[in-house]
């Protein structure tokens, strides 16, 4: 797994690459007061002076920081005051450097969808890692297995017997001890053990083993995330959450201690703690995404503005050759959709114009734009667009003061 440190410096690379007649036009062209040619080298360094959004590369991630600290606030105050724990989810952003800020914010441990973010997170020193997703494969069985022996605070999640035989068997020959939850169902159908009996003897066998801890259950209610106004999505939530609190009873009629009852997400995160959650797996609440504005919050059925929208795509006006619609360098390989939002301008809409190409369409008289214009974009998967971009550069205003490597993605191999 790269280093921030060796990502950083690998970028340095570039810096001399480009002729003089470049750095000569670079010098003209830039009004941060650098050269172009200076631009990763610097990053390298970590010297952002003068270095402003005008000189980015695009696109690219550009998070508001004064906005992603509002958010980790609100989301800190709000489950303070709720009496719930976060375990922040990283796969809506992959980076370190998030993760730790969040963690600074609350946070009892941080939440993966990938062994590879596990490795990452538990790699820079994170404790109280657990991993949402059961190890099925040789490759994972080993790596969680591994992760395990070396970070005895990483947890990770079982639904089938069968896996369980797996992992227990591969702990013995390693000589190490696993501390596992069980998933059960709670209305998304991609994982989770029936409730009830078979959830209970699940956890029955996990805690009767002389190699793992059975630390809880995990019911992730990712449907009822994004249902929209807030009544709808407290009755959904409610009924989701029904048969898994009564497999957490169980549990504990029958003698188990159960540590941590875990799921949740951002769109419930102020009514998780009414169906018995002890901590939230709360992720999209550090930058939003488009499929969180129109759900509706407690005091508006139209609008979700608990949380501010504080991650932009960053794009240019490539090319203006049609009426009312230019195209834009926000294309298919940097995961624009249709359902994006032009940030500031609601009424304009993209459009997809092919791999390296998108578009920004209006109507007669709305709005104009000139080639070359900057224009910021509000993705509309926080997890999909992540895993296309290589880092996030941070601003206060249009002055960059970090930039923070996106890491722990990309090939089969790290998955």
């Amino acid at each position: 797994m790269t280093s921030r440190r060796n990502f950083l410096a690998a970028t340095a690379a570039t810096a001399g690459a480009l002729t003089a007649a470049n750095k000569a036009l670079a010098a003209k062209t830039s009004s941060t007061g650098f050269p172009y040619t200076e631009f990763e080298a610097r990053i390298a360094r970590r010297d952002f002076r003068d270095m402003t959004k005008d000189v980015l590369p695009t696109p690219s991630l550009v998070v508001d920081q004064a906005l992603f600290e509002k958010n980790l606030k609100t989301m800190w105050d709000t489950t303070k005051a709720n009496g719930i724990a976060i375990r922040p989810h990283v796969k809506v952003h992959k980076s370190v450097d998030v993760a730790r800020i969040q963690l600074a914010h609350g946070g009892i441990g941080l939440t993966c969808a990938t062994i590879a973010e596990a490795e990452l997170m538990s790699g820079a020193g994170l404790r109280g890692v657990m991993w949402t997703k059961q190890p099925a494969s040789k490759n994972n069985v080993a790596r969680a297995v591994a992760l395990s022996k070396k970070d005895p605070t990483f947890m990770f999640v079982v639904d089938d017997p069968i896996v369980f035989d797996w992992v227990e068997q591969a702990a013995a020959v390693e000589n190490a001890r696993l501390k596992i939850l069980v998933s059960v169902y709670a209305g998304l159908d991609r994982q989770g053990i029936e409730n009830g009996k078979a959830a209970l003897e699940l956890a029955q066998k996990v805690a009767s083993s002389k190699r793992a801890q059975f630390e809880g259950i995990m019911a992730y209610a990712g449907i009822s995330a994004h249902v929209k106004t807030f009544d709808k999505r407290r009755e959904h939530s409610a009924n989701d959450m029904a048969a898994p609190r009564e497999t957490v009873e169980l549990c504990k009629k029958s003698g188990l201690p159960v540590n941590i009852f875990t799921g949740g997400s951002t769109g419930t995160y102020n009514i998780d703690h009414e169906n018995g959650l002890t901590e939230l797996e709360v992720g999209s609440y550090v930058f939003m995404d488009t499929r969180y504005f129109v759900i509706g919050g407690k005091g508006n059925d139209t609008t979700y503005n608990d949380f501010e929208g504080a991650m932009t795509v960053l794009t240019t006006v490539d090319s203006k050759r049609h009426p009312n619609q230019v195209a834009i360098d926000y294309g298919n390989k940097a995961a624009v959709r249709t359902t994006d939002k032009v940030k500031g301008m609601p009424s304009i809409e993209v459009a997809i114009q092919g791999a390296e190409y998108g578009g920004l369409k209006w109507k007669d008289g709305d709005h104009d734009f000139k080639v070359g214009d900057r224009v910021e974009i509000y993705c509309t998967v926080l997890d999909d667009s992540t895993n296309y971009y290589d880092r996030y550069y941070v601003a206060r205003g249009d002055q960059i003061v970090d930039v923070w490597p996106i890491m722990g993605r990309s090939g089969a191999a790290q998955r």
